[in-house]
């Protein structure tokens, strides 16, 4: 009964827009919200990101990755790699900080376990989400990295949440899905995430793929299907019987391997990038 209730005061909170923030992602949100001003300077973004040794460090990384790279040379500093990735794609990595923030600061042993898990699986979802997005859904891609990114960022909060409040998370079957659904929306909500992808991400749970795939959800959908690291998440048991459809698409499918083969080092790039 304890345990409900404290599910509900934070369920209660989310619904009234009052999601528990780690002071550490002010800064990741101040160069989102600049990020989003049309009227930023580069030279302001620039201090923004140097004044974030992380931020910076994982900019310069993924401004490598295969994608961006190509037949360019090396890029060294925090200029050069904002220049190259470009501003949407900071906006994304700005949206990793704050949503791997949450994981950082739990205590509890087996929580950091789940934590680190689901960046592991968030990360391969975006860098698959991309190549998904650009061989075979059509969708823009640099949205779907961002989707990727940003699509478990309600399961990284209740994780964080447990950690106040343990046990909260136990029996997830008999309630997860509408807290989880209230709580990824509010986190949508405060991390100023695009309508489009807002509602690509609140609908991805139980979604089911009607082939031939298309849109952002579809995309993300294959891409949480193809991640070699699941979510650690809780899934209903009946999951992948709901969804034959996917199942069949991901299965004995010639132009889908064919893809993962000639991208495989795109997206082994990008991932490891995000996971630097």
């Amino acid at each position: 009964m304890e345990k409900l209730k404290d599910l509900s005061l934070i369920v209660s909170q989310a619904t009234r827009g009052e999601l528990v923030f780690p002071t550490s992602v002010n800064a990741a949100l101040r160069l989102q919200l600049a990020l989003s001003d049309p009227d930023c300077h580069s030279e302001d973004v620039i201090r923004k990101v140097l004044g974030e040794p992380l931020l910076a460090a994982r900019t310069v990384a993924l401004s490598n990755a295969a994608v961006f790279k190509r037949r360019g040379e090396t890029v060294t500093s925090v200029r050069g790699a904002v220049m190259r990735v470009g501003y949407r794609n900071l906006y994304t990595m700005a949206a990793a900080m704050v949503v791997r923030q949450f994981g950082n600061r739990i205590r509890d042993a087996a929580l950091r376990h789940k934590a680190e898990q689901l960046w592991q699986h968030t990360a391969h979802v975006a860098a698959l989400a991309h190549v998904v997005a650009r061989k075979i859904t059509g969708v823009d891609a640099d949205t779907a990295l961002f989707a990727g990114i940003v699509h478990e960022a309600g399961g990284f909060y209740l994780l964080s949440r447990a950690d106040d409040v343990p046990g909260v998370l136990d029996h997830p079957e008999e309630w997860l899905g509408a807290a989880q659904e209230i709580i990824s929306r509010e986190m949508m909500r405060k991390m100023a995430i695009p309508e489009a992808v807002s509602q690509a991400i609140v609908t991805l749970p139980g979604a089911v793929l009607t082939p031939p795939p298309a849109g952002l959800r579809d995309t993300l959908l294959i891409a949480k299907r193809l991640a070699p690291v699941p979510s650690p998440m809780y899934v209903p048991p009946d999951e992948a019987r709901r969804n034959a459809a996917l199942e069949r698409f991901v299965n004995d499918n010639e132009v889908l391997d064919r893809v993962l083969l000639e991208s495989a080092e795109e997206a082994h790039s990008m991932s490891a990038a995000l996971l630097a």
